[in-house]
């Protein structure tokens, strides 16, 4: 999200936002006591669209709010996003512990690319469809940068940036299984899983390996996951799109 002048500080606690930080809407305290979904063994979990209650709404300051809402698309229910110039998200807080990771698997459909939308570039970083991953890890490893970002997020919304977060994405023209670090924060990191119009308009699934994508994408182990989250967003390029998601499962 770009801003500038007087908005910095809304600028980063957007940034926050936008990589799962884990904290709430500055002045609404309640959404910051909600309790993580711990991983259970055997069966992993399970997150369906029926369970749209279950997920917390995340509005980004200063944003119009992307419409999510339960429907009935190509004979399934969905949870539908329709972005208009806007940007928001739904997570699902969590704790599974590094030496549980396994995989993850997620359906979504998109009506459309964004034009002019790349995720490379910091005035035109839109998606229709994002699946998103925070993880804890060893915040001495921050650069200045990154303390700096973090520091200021947590001084405005009592929650301290992600250490990483790993953003499975559509990209209008990346090649697939390329790795974009975000323009803000290398702290960042989106995996390409579909480019370009081929398959806009159809369900398409994707499994994971999240611990071997997180390796490749950062180059390192990766800690507890602390977050989960779907955003569908188009403020950069001013433009609309429809997405839809299926069921997301973590194994």
């Amino acid at each position: 999200m770009v801003f500038s002048g007087s908005l910095i500080r809304l600028s980063v606690c957007a940034l926050a936002w936008a990589v799962l930080a884990g904290c709430a809407t500055p002045g609404d305290p309640a959404q910051r006591v909600a309790h993580p979904v711990v991983m259970p063994r055997p069966g992993g979990l399970h997150f369906s669209p029926q369970d749209k209650a279950k997920w917390e709404a995340v509005p980004l300051p200063g944003k119009l709010r992307t419409a999510f809402q339960l429907e009935k698309h190509d004979q399934r229910v969905a949870l539908s996003a329709h972005a208009q110039a806007s940007a928001s998200m739904l997570r699902q807080r969590l704790n599974v512990p590094a030496d549980q990771l396994g995989r993850l698997q997620f359906t979504w459909q998109i009506d459309n690319l964004l034009a002019g939308a790349d995720m490379g570039e910091q005035a035109s970083e839109d998606s229709p469809v994002r699946v998103i991953l925070a993880f804890e890890g060893d915040r001495s490893r921050f650069s200045a940068k990154n303390t700096m970002l973090s520091d200021l997020t947590e001084a405005l919304t009592g929650e301290p940036l992600p250490y990483a977060t790993l953003m499975y994405v559509w990209c209008n023209h990346r090649a697939v299984d390329s790795v974009i670090v975000n323009p803000r924060t290398d702290r960042v990191r989106k995996w390409v899983v579909e480019s370009g119009p081929a398959h806009i308009r159809q369900w398409r699934q994707y499994q994971r390996d999240i611990r071997a994508d997180f390796e490749k994408a950062f180059g390192e182990a990766p800690g507890a996951l602390v977050g989960m989250a779907i955003m569908t967003d188009s403020d950069n390029t001013r433009s609309q799109v429809r997405a839809w998601y299926g069921d997301i499962r973590l194994d």
